[in-house]
């Protein structure tokens, strides 16, 4: 009975019906949406056995290692893995992983799988079995590649084989390498990567298979596995912990590279392990997105709030135009509570509505989000889904937020005194009570925007200033061909002479500016740095870090980075020539002060027992950004290909060009195939390099905006209606005033000046909440202080804007009474 009713005031006010399921579901639908993605990336549990009682070893504060790293988790060396594993005393056993990519490929266009290696025991330690097939024993020797073979992850399994259950023993071509298939996963493991989904595992052994030998698992300089186990019952955390700390010791000196010099083999001897939880497995999209999605969930709970402060304004207008109504309930015998209830009925039907569009909106949104983030950063995966825990938050919001805009107007319409009502007034003080609580609502709402906006531009203003800063190099037009001679296994010459020939070829591809070759390219990802010393400081006091790059001639026009002194490099620069380099600003000044660096040398720290090689600056070139557009000038000192050993198996062929890139891409594949059919090549667009480097700040930059926008409109429309019910309800005051030669502009400053009241108080608290809050979105902004006076009189400004168009359409209402109709109508 009490839902019908609800629902027959509900459809005789269609636009209240309206204006607030649209405003519930915004609120409702946002912040679950983010909620899905905070506990897909932080809170849900890995779906394997006992999830509670995984770990995995990092490194303690303090950390130092030098080496060869890859991956996207902390890493570490074979030798020290297998330390670990006889060492660790509070473990049942311990695995270990390593992301890679597996190029799926033979020639032409590259195509890549996520990839994993892993130990023989990695299915065993997470309490999985496959589905098809089978994997190596537990207990195999990791260097023993006998029997080893691929294992699929089963949505790549469908995908690629259309869920063939013959699969197993197939072959399939990895880095163009053929191995057996011995295995599918089943279809809930994803990995142990929250964010991204692993397609297919090799055992650790096949990183030599690819390499050539034992391949990393024989480098004690190469940091490329992640350690992860079991407890073992009656150890916590902190006692596991606490033992591998004491274990560190024996670790680091059984491990020690013989190729360390002795200051760095003093740090590395001072290392110390610690074990963390893993239940939700280790995820590098957590570490980038766990702080922003956070400030969103924040930002988005706040316009929920907004939401429910506006929606409680226009039931205290609606209770108090229903004041009869519910005196003659009262009159006939109803409890206040029986009137709550059928009260609340109406809030309860609203939040239920709003809560399923809020379903529909946050289903959208939070795809819209995972496909943002996966078709800009390859191998992205967040795997969203509807599951009982997103419709119980969903439930739960849906239920607080029917409390929070409709409890207190239904209590305050059935303490309506009836004899009171009847006469049509609710009292002095029930009447003062009442204005005091929208004015306080309205007052919450302009706070709380103040705190959005002032959000939305700083994180606004921040990715315009990280998008606009000067990156030292021009990405517009320029593509990478990241080419492999990898299935080929040609000799190192003649690899040689198949890049020289290819560099040549799509130098003549119509569009094509110019070209080079590189081994490495900015904002890829990959680093290499090491000590250098300037030749003439044989104590080495005045050393400094560098990073570098082997490149090929034309790679500074190519890139778009002026040479200031000096030449680029040239033919002359061969292997048996004398070494040289061209160094940027920040590494001259590093090592040579403000003198002029050409002609000088330097020398680079070479492992123990060697000699450190020198090198003799040609050139100086300006600074360019290297990792990411956030970073400060870096000291990087650049090297011919040709003076850096035999001719690696794969380059970077950068391209700048006029025109459509794909045009270019056409033409490469084209030439390469003639050069030779079975090199494989990967483009990529150097611009959108660039830009995904700033990913997570265009993120916020957009969803903020989003919900900045949406705060002040709700806001806007809740002080749009305050004043409407003030002057509705001194519509004979004003009619008075006027008829005693009350003129229309003092009719004008008596409501602008309630609504100006009301802002300069919501301005003022949200002024003080900014200033309280802004710290935490500190370490996301770029160019600009969270205080940032100029962003904050732009908010105060936009607001008083909105606010001030709201309330022209209640003063135009107001000017426009004819006094002689009030008192007559009275």
């Amino acid at each position: 009975g009490d839902l019908r009713y609800g629902a027959r005031q509900l459809r005789l006010n269609p636009g209240f019906t309206a204006v607030a399921v649209l405003s519930l579901a915004l609120g409702i639908g946002a912040n679950s949406a983010i909620f899905q993605l905070i506990d897909t990336l932080k809170l849900k549990s890995l779906p394997v056995r006992e999830p509670g009682r995984l770990v995995a070893v990092d490194a303690a504060d303090g950390f130092r290692s030098s080496g060869w790293h890859s991956g996207r988790h902390r890493t570490f060396t074979f030798a020290q893995y297998e330390q670990m594993v006889e060492r660790q005393e509070g473990l049942t056993d311990l695995a270990a992983f390593g992301t890679t990519r597996f190029n799926l490929s033979r020639s032409g266009e590259s195509r890549y799988a996520q990839g994993l290696y892993v130990s023989p025991n990695f299915l065993d330690v997470l309490g999985l079995a496959p589905v098809y097939g089978g994997w190596l024993a537990a207990d195999a020797d990791p260097r023993d590649c006998t029997g080893a073979g691929a294992l699929l992850d089963y949505v790549f399994w469908q995908r690629e084989y259309g869920g063939d259950p013959g699969i197993v023993g197939r072959e399939i071509s990895l880095d163009g390498h053929s191995f057996p298939v011995l295995g599918v996963t089943p279809e809930r493991f994803f990995g142990v990567e929250p964010g991204y989904r692993y397609q297919v595992a090799l055992p650790l052994c096949a990183d030599g298979v690819l390499r050539g030998g034992e391949g990393r698992l024989a480098l004690r300089e190469a940091w490329w596995l992640t350690p992860i186990g079991r407890l073992k019952p009656g150890w916590s955390v902190e006692r596991a912990s606490a033992q591998m700390r004491d274990a560190s010791p024996t670790i680091f000196r059984e491990t020690q590279p013989d190729t360390y010099r002795p200051d760095t083999l003093a740090e590395y001897l001072d290392n110390k392990l610690k074990v963390i939880p893993a239940h939700a497995g280790l995820s590098w999209m957590r570490r980038q997105y766990e702080n922003p999605l956070w400030i969103l969930f924040a930002c988005t709970t706040l316009v929920l709030l907004i939401a429910c402060s506006n929606l409680a304004n226009l039931l205290l207008a609606r209770a108090s135009a229903r004041q009869r109504e519910v005196a003659l309930r009262q009159a006939v015998g109803a409890s206040r509570f029986r009137l709550v209830a059928q009260l609340m009925s109406e809030s309860l039907l609203l939040a239920g509505i709003g809560s399923a569009a809020g379903g529909l909106i946050a289903y959208g949104l939070s795809r819209g989000m995972a496909r943002f983030l996966s078709e800009a950063e390859s191998g992205v995966a967040l795997g969203l889904g509807l599951d009982w825990r997103v419709f119980g938050y969903t439930a739960a919001l849906a239920a607080l937020t029917c409390l929070l805009f409709g409890l207190a107007p239904a209590l305050r319409s059935a303490g309506v005194a009836a004899t009171e009502a009847m006469r049509g007034g609710r009292g002095a003080s029930a009447g003062a009570s009442g204005n005091r609580l929208r004015r306080s609502l309205v007052v919450v709402q302009i706070a709380l925007s103040l705190v959005l906006l002032v959000g939305a531009l700083l994180f606004g203003q921040s990715f315009r200033n990280l998008v606009t800063t000067d990156a030292g190099l021009d990405p517009e037009g320029v593509l990478v061909a990241q080419v492999s001679a990898e299935p080929l296994a040609l000799e190192p010459a003649h690899r040689h002479g198949l890049f020289e020939q290819l560099v040549q070829r799509v130098g003549s591809i119509p569009g094509v500016v110019s070209v080079a070759s590189s081994e490495n390219y900015p904002f890829s990802g990959n680093s290499w740095d090491q000590e250098v010393h300037a030749d003439d400081d044989p104590s080495k006091t005045g050393g400094a870090s560098a990073w570098f790059m082997r490149v090929n001639p034309g790679y500074f026009q190519t890139m778009g980075m002026p040479l200031f002194a000096g030449r680029d490099f040239g033919s002359q620069d061969t292997a048996s020539s004398p070494n040289v380099a061209v160094v940027n600003e920040k590494f001259a000044h590093d090592l040579y002060g403000e003198q002029n660096p050409v002609g000088r040398t330097f020398r680079m720290e070479a492992r123990a027992g060697q000699e450190d090689p020198v090198y003799q600056i040609v050139g100086l070139v300006n600074n360019s950004k290297y990792r990411q557009l956030r970073e400060d000038p870096i000291a990087t000192a650049f090297f011919p290909v040709a003076q850096g050993g035999e001719t690696p198996k794969g380059l970077n062929i950068l391209v700048r060009a006029k025109g459509p890139l794909g045009a270019v891409m056409a033409g490469f594949k084209r030439e390469m195939s003639e050069v030779n059919p079975g090199l494989l090549v990967d483009f990529r667009a150097l611009e959108q390099e660039m830009t995904q480097t700033v990913l997570r700040e265009r993120l916020m930059a957009n969803l903020s905006g989003g919900f900045g926008l949406l705060a002040a409109l709700l806001s806007t429309l809740g002080l749009y209606g305050v004043m409407s019910y003030m002057v509705a309800k001194r519509r004979s005051e004003i009619g008075v005033r006027l008829a005693l030669g009350a003129e229309r502009a003092d009719i004008r400053r008596l409501v602008f000046g309630e609504a100006g009241n009301l802002l300069l108080i919501g301005l003022a608290l949200g002024l003080a909440g900014s200033f309280a809050l802004s710290r935490y979105a500190e370490s996301l902004l770029f160019g600009l202080e969270p205080n940032d006076a100029l962003t904050l009189a732009l908010a105060c400004a936009l607001l008083a804007a909105t606010a001030a168009a709201a309330v022209m359409m209640p003063v135009r209402r107001a000017t426009s009474l004819d006094p002689a109709v009030v008192l007559r109508d009275d």
